[in-house]
């Protein structure tokens, strides 16, 4: 894989009718009622957000990507996806909540069921940094806010993310709202995750 995401071809998983890519990133502006969910709690299902992402058969990488983002509306959200398909992914993302706070989470799904961590942080942060790793079938994913110092925000195993997968970014906003979100600094490199001894 090339170090430059943008420069390994990256395909939508339902184009959005709003997004431009650029030499040095992806600006995109939600649609509303867009969001990736699946059954639990609410019984709810949605599964129209749009993803732009790279296909590999790589065991062992990190993906990095910066976040700026204008959300103003709850469930408002954009950020690092692998989805594979309806029913098995992951994402990780600022999700809107009010004029107080937002909720920095993240979200996997496996063989249709959705999970949904998270942890607050101030409505006025705009900007947000993650990192996916992967080996193998097990991924790390984390969060910084400058690009360089990282935080863990979960580790995860995905059934149906052995073999080759896709990776990349996402927006959406599942309520009536649209906002722009803006994608830059998007890098591939060897695993920063580092093996457990």
């Amino acid at each position: 894989m090339n170090t430059d995401f943008l420069k390994n071809e990256p395909v939508w998983t339902r184009e959005p009718g709003n997004a431009v890519i650029k030499d040095d990133g992806v600006e995109m502006i939600t649609e509303a009622g867009t969001d990736l969910w699946q059954r639990t709690y609410y019984g709810f299902q949605n599964d129209n957000a749009p993803v732009l992402q790279v296909r590999t058969g790589e065991k062992f990488f990190s993906f990095a990507v910066r976040t700026v983002f204008e959300s103003k509306r709850r469930f408002d959200q954009c950020g690092i996806c692998m989805y594979l398909d309806s029913e098995n992914w992951l994402k990780a993302s600022v999700e809107y909540e009010n004029g107080e706070y937002q909720r920095l989470g993240s979200v996997v799904t496996n063989h249709g069921y959705s999970d949904w961590a998270t942890t607050d942080i101030p409505a006025d942060v705009k900007e947000m940094w993650y990192r996916l790793s992967r080996r193998e079938s097990d991924y790390c994913v984390e969060c910084s806010a400058d690009g360089i110092h990282y935080k863990q925000m979960r580790i995860c195993h995905m059934w149906e993310g052995a073999g080759e997968i896709t990776f990349g970014i996402y927006a959406c906003s599942p309520e009536q709202s649209s906002f722009k979100a803006v994608f830059g600094d998007m890098r591939i490199t060897e695993c920063r995750w580092e093996a457990h001894v």
